[in-house]
């Protein structure tokens, strides 16, 4: 370990400025930038860089919505379009998505501006994933989305002995 130190210093790098900090350590960025608006120190903060990172915070909420629409969708078309293909765990991940998308209306009420977009987008890869993963042709599926929210939300899809 002789030389250790030698080597961590050589790492150690002067930074250009906020932007490079942000790129460089994200974490460190963070903790430093939430420090000072705790301490009031506004005129310090990175403040276009502390909204574009509250603008992902928020998109990332929209994409755990599409991500649980998209995959309760493929299940739904896989259910409908190969019935003697079902499998329990198809019904399974149909109600796990259903309660990741309804967890993520509850907590992001203002997702629901965006719920048209979401269904949309989801089933435009639902579709091509269904198609993939049941080997039938992707025009075997609709082409825009068959299903209204409140049927991909609470239509009925039961596994024998799975009912209560």
């Amino acid at each position: 370990m002789a030389g250790a130190g030698k080597v961590s210093s050589q790492i150690v790098k002067k930074e250009a400025g906020p932007a490079a900090a942000k790129d460089s350590d994200l974490y460190s960025w963070a903790a430093r930038q939430a420090a000072l608006l705790r301490e009031g120190r506004i005129a310090e903060i990175d403040a276009a860089a502390i909204a574009e990172e509250i603008d992902d915070v928020g998109e990332e909420q929209y994409h755990r919505l599409e991500s649980a629409l998209r995959v309760l969708m493929h299940h739904l078309l896989k259910w409908d379009y190969q019935p003697a293909a079902r499998a329990r765990s198809w019904a399974i991940a149909i109600r796990e998505q259903r309660r990741r998308a309804d967890r993520q209306l509850r907590k992001n009420p203002g997702l629901k501006a965006r719920l048209n977009e979401a269904l949309i987008e989801a089933y435009e890869d639902a579709r091509d994933e269904a198609a993939k993963e049941t080997g039938l042709p992707t025009r075997t599926f609709p082409v825009g989305i068959p299903f209204t929210f409140s049927d991909v939300m609470e239509r009925p899809v039961v596994w024998p002995g799975d009912e209560a």
